[in-house]
């Protein structure tokens, strides 16, 4: 469990290491004092916590405190249902692309920890997407999710580079549930 002093917390928040004493001091701010001394130290999670409930940027945390999601799919409801079930606000960030061009520069900047490929967009796209991630060593982490169209197809293809696949219909609070465990294995979701 990663703590940080108060000179630390107050860098991140851009305040004065004594306004951020008088948080801690006041119970706003979670923590624990060093035994023996009047060193204050403030776990990581209480951190975060703490920004999200006061809307403050969380910096350089975000990486680590956000699951980013890339979803490539052109179906506006898929989208709008994942938005509902993934608790954005609070250890979710949604980034979409509605094409294979558009899914490459979003995964260049926005760094995702999952990338959800409908099928839908076309089967070739689609395919050639989860490949060009798959050759890309800055993507070999990723979590890759293919969500396979029920049109009465049967999709053979090498399924080594997918982590897992979803067949439509499906029930979006499922895949929600998926991600948050999948990512929770990798990162210390708040």
């Amino acid at each position: 469990m990663k703590v940080f002093t108060t000179g630390q917390v107050a860098k991140i928040c851009k305040v004065a290491p004594r306004t951020v004493s008088k948080w801690f001091d006041s119970g706003r701010l979670k923590g624990y004092r060093i035994p023996g001394s009047q060193d204050r130290r403030i776990p990581r999670e209480y951190l975060i916590r703490f920004l999200k409930e006061h809307g403050m940027p969380l910096g350089d945390l975000e990486d680590e405190a956000m699951a980013k999601v890339l979803v490539v799919a052109q179906d506006q409801m898929l989208i709008e249902s994942l938005k509902r079930e993934l608790p954005l606000e609070r250890s979710f960030k949604l980034g979409t692309a509605t094409s294979g061009f558009e899914a490459g520069i979003q995964a260049e900047s926005f760094h995702p920890d999952c990338i959800i490929v409908d099928f839908s967009i076309g089967r070739t796209e689609a395919l050639q997407i989860c490949q060009n991630l798959r050759r890309n060593p800055e993507f070999g982490e990723v979590i890759l999710i293919a969500l396979l169209p029920d049109d009465g197809e049967t999709y053979s293809f090498d399924r080594s580079s997918i982590n897992e696949t979803f067949k439509k219909p499906f029930d979006t609070a499922l895949l929600a549930e998926r991600l948050r465990t999948l990512i929770g294995a990798r990162k210390e979701l708040v």
